[in-house]
């Protein structure tokens, strides 16, 4: 079961770097107004969602305890990031503010995976 468990983890990790990865590349655009929501983003919000369910059933049966408050508010930053990357990944400009937002509830995200015990 270990060995299942770090393997969703890392496809977790790659979810985090896709959507990551995104915002970071698009830093300069934005800057200058252009910034658009890449596939990668959604991918990545999407890859995050999937393994991080998975995850959390993972542990569950392994009878690891899960800290239910900390899942709850991990999935309401990514449902909050995947719905804006959704709806506005067709869009030549994404808003600075709301490209700015998905940044920054991703990193929240991560930081709430690492700093949260």
């Amino acid at each position: 079961m270990d060995v299942l468990i770090h393997l969703f983890v890392g496809l977790h990790i790659i979810g985090i770097a896709a959507l990551l990865g995104g915002f970071l590349t698009q830093m300069k655009a934005m800057g200058q107004g252009t910034a658009r929501f890449v596939p990668a983003m959604l991918h990545g919000a999407l890859t995050m969602l999937v393994t991080g369910v998975i995850l959390v059933g993972l542990n569950q049966a392994d009878d690891q305890s899960v800290d239910n408050i900390k899942i709850g508010v991990k999935l309401a930053l990514l449902i909050v990031i995947l719905g804006l990357v959704y709806v506005k990944r067709d869009e030549d400009k994404a808003d600075k503010s709301l490209f700015g937002l998905v940044g920054l509830l991703t990193m929240a995200n991560v930081f709430i995976a690492v700093l949260w015990t």
